[in-house]
């Protein structure tokens, strides 16, 4: 559980983009080859947008844990959605990323099977390409309050790693490195 708390990017941040069996979007209007308008400030994201990304997160309790998200433009280019799924379905989560206003700055929420949610904001530099989000965690078993991860964006990997506020101590998270696969789909039970 403690790995699983933020692919976001899980996305995410990160991340991510989501839906039950396989992944699609159920809403395509648009053929691919028309360029799809993204809010300026979103338009970072878009080299993840209609990829699945995958990583391997290591082993937990003798398992294998692969993990697979998928990002996609969403609200007519208002928000960026990511679902990710880990060992199909055993552990997994949505996020939705948008611009606020009134913060002035990238915004998310990130729903899990779990039964938690996080809420925070992310920064990118576009300099360093480094996305860094900060979280609070709702309603964790495991007494994870907040979370603070970076993720860096690459022509072909996303690395993101992360740490967590477990009863009031900051404790190493996860750490993933994700890269485009074509025979991965995303999946829930």
């Amino acid at each position: 559980m403690r790995q699983s708390i933020k692919v976001l990017l899980s996305c995410a941040l990160a991340v991510q983009l989501f839906v039950p069996a396989v992944v699609a979007d159920p809403v395509a209007a648009t053929p691919a080859s028309v360029q799809q308008q993204l809010a300026p400030e979103l338009e970072f994201f878009r080299p993840l947008l209609g990829i699945v990304w995958q990583a391997d997160m290591g082993e937990q309790n003798g398992k294998k844990q692969t993990d697979r998200a998928f990002w996609q433009r969403a609200l007519n280019g208002q928000a960026i959605k990511t679902i990710h799924s880990i060992n199909d379905g055993a552990y997994g989560g949505e996020t939705m990323i948008f611009w606020d206003k009134k913060k002035k700055s990238l915004a998310y929420y990130y729903f899990t099977t779990a039964g938690f949610y996080t809420h925070g904001v992310m920064s990118f530099d576009v300099k360093t390409k480094v996305l860094t989000a900060e979280e609070q965690v709702e309603n964790n078993a495991n007494g994870i309050t907040a979370v603070r991860s970076k993720s860096v964006l690459a022509a072909e990997s996303l690395a993101v790693s992360s740490e967590y506020l477990q009863h009031g101590k900051w404790v190493p998270g996860h750490t993933a490195v994700y890269h485009p696969t074509k025979d991965g789909q995303v999946r829930f039970q």
